[in-house]
């Protein structure tokens, strides 16, 4: 080969390389990083959001869900590591800001959106709908045959069995979370007055349903928006004492994150009041099923091109 020649397919080599270069996508640092916590309508919400922005401006996201607990979320959010995540009044009020609990939804939100600018610079967004409520669940059959309805139902049952030494007590099964929470079980044996004979089974909150439908756990500490309380024929027990604050969904954004791009304000609150509980439950199902389960995503994008939020065929 000619000195001509191996110049030649050196300069087209370097001329294809620039070329490529120049005309790539440049994808860079996104411009906003969306957070989740490590449960199935937290990456619904998280997708509705991402695509939400994504569709109605030129703004690069990445998503970060599954992240983690409350306070990894907030402490990324905090620290500029996330832009936004959804987060819940309930949450907000009790586990964050340690506040008692406020059992008007629209106080509990005014509450927290008041102290969080104050205090760390935070926005909450117009909520989404519905209000994802801890609660406890059983299976129904047993809560029907031991006459359960209630918190108060359960508290009783659980000191009798204690006080008798019975075999076949009662036994739970919480998400770390919710075992270390003011407002979970922590909380929740002050207010009522009972503790389970043998310490709560830590679960992931994935397994938690099916665990209590196949008989591992009898008591566990369900979501109020998850479709599989109904899919696996769960009962939700009544908070007769109204421990549990009201969880009321919204978008949660740093104040400098608004000020950069200030069209996310309304992108964003074009989801408010859109998700009542039911549609919540069943968006959740959807992912969460055993049968045909889907991803996030596509769910997120149906919903949103259902009430005319994003246009069909994109993605």
């Amino acid at each position: 080969m000619s000195l001509r020649t191996k110049l030649f397919i050196i300069f087209v080599s370097v001329t294809i390389i620039l070329v490529y270069l120049v005309t790539m996508p440049i994808s860079g640092k996104p411009d906003v990083v969306i957070g989740g916590k490590d449960f199935t309508e937290q990456s619904v919400l998280g997708e509705m959001l991402a695509i939400l922005i994504e569709e109605n401006s030129d703004l690069i996201v990445e998503r970060k869900l599954y992240l983690g607990g409350t306070m990894i979320c907030f402490n990324a959010l905090k620290s500029g590591d996330l832009d936004l995540y959804s987060e819940y009044t309930g949450t907000g009020l009790v586990s964050i800001l340690d506040r008692r609990v406020i059992s008007d939804p629209d106080q509990a939100y005014s509450v927290v959106k008041k102290d969080f600018k104050n205090k760390w610079d935070m926005v909450w967004l117009k909520p989404f709908g519905f209000n994802n409520t801890y609660t406890l669940t059983m299976r129904k059959a047993q809560a029907d045959e031991l006459a359960i309805r209630t918190v108060s139902d359960l508290a009783a049952r659980v000191k009798k069995q204690r006080q008798a030494d019975v075999d076949g007590r009662l036994v739970a099964g919480f998400t770390a979370e919710f075992i270390e929470r003011p407002d979970g079980y922590k909380g929740l044996t002050e207010a009522y007055d009972f503790r389970f004979a043998g310490e709560p089974k830590q679960m992931d909150p994935g397994l938690m349903y099916k665990a209590c439908a196949d008989g591992d756990v009898d008591v566990i500490c369900a979501f109020g928006t998850d479709g599989r309380i109904a899919a696996y024929d769960l009962l939700t027990l009544e908070d007769d004492r109204g421990f549990f604050p009201p969880y009321y969904a919204a978008p949660l954004i740093r104040t400098q994150t608004l000020a950069k791009y200030p069209e996310l304000r309304d992108i964003l609150n074009r989801l408010a009041g859109k998700l009542d509980n039911r549609t919540m439950q069943e968006l959740n199902l959807q992912v969460d099923r055993e049968d045909n389960p889907r991803q996030a995503r596509d769910v997120a994008r149906d919903f949103l091109i259902h009430h005319n939020l994003a246009p069909a065929g994109g993605g």
